[in-house]
């Protein structure tokens, strides 16, 4: 028997907006604004690139053109990842990540794109960006499902989705061609029914209590989503 949605009327394509959080903001992408700080951000880290469709970059005036285009192309909606400094005011950019594959009118939306310098990775304000854009997602847009995919063979990024309460859903075999290599797709989602329980997941892991004085979390947020 098909489930039938009576008020279901769409999602709304997401828009040029500021997301602001406790340990991060997300400002729409600038290229004008945000290449030199990404750029420092990534020099000498070619591995951030290896599972990206673009990059690595050898000049920064190549990373600015592409830059550019992501902030212009329709395709994405680019933010730039800034850390809150101690003193609380925004810091420099240290990555980046998309919604991208807007199906609005079936409530269909995806992740990707994400790049995290190094910086970046691990780190609460990495954890809460995702949350700033999945609370986006379905509280402000009003989409279904929410989708993160990648290369099956990225082990890190699989871990990721999982640990931020993605559910895999398999592997759809020879799905793109990437750089001159097949890739196969691992599909993971999270559904507006589920998104109550991983932001109360989400909101106890980034609180400051969950923190000890050096930094480290008290529980994970695999933990803190079983209670």
């Amino acid at each position: 028997m098909l489930k039938t949605l009576k008020d279901w009327a769409g999602a709304r394509p997401p828009g040029s907006t500021t997301l602001t959080g406790r340990w991060v903001d997300l400002h729409p992408l600038s290229a004008a604004q945000h290449t030199r700080s990404l750029w420092q951000a990534v020099l000498g880290h070619d591995e951030v690139w290896e599972w990206l469709g673009d990059g690595p970059y050898i000049r920064e005036e190549d990373f600015f053109t592409a830059l550019e285009a992501k902030e212009n192309g329709s395709a994405a909606r680019f933010f730039a990842i800034l850390p809150r400094q101690a003193s609380g005011a925004a810091g420099a950019a240290t990555g980046y990540a998309s919604l991208m594959r807007m199906d609005a009118p079936n409530g269909v939306i995806e992740v990707g794109n994400v790049m995290f310098s190094p910086q970046l990775q691990r780190t609460p304000a990495a954890t809460e960006a995702m949350y700033l854009m999945a609370r986006y997602v379905f509280e402000e847009l009003g989409y279904r499902r929410y989708e993160w995919k990648c290369n099956a063979l990225n082990l890190p990024s699989r871990r990721a989705a999982l640990r931020l309460g993605f559910t895999f859903e398999g592997i759809f075999r020879q799905h793109m061609v990437i750089k001159g290599q097949n890739r196969d797709t691992a599909w993971f989602s999270m559904l507006d029914s589920e998104w109550p329980e991983r932001k109360r997941a989400f909101e106890a892991w980034l609180a400051p209590a969950n923190f000890d004085g050096d930094g480290r979390q008290r529980k994970a947020l695999s933990e803190l989503r079983e209670h």
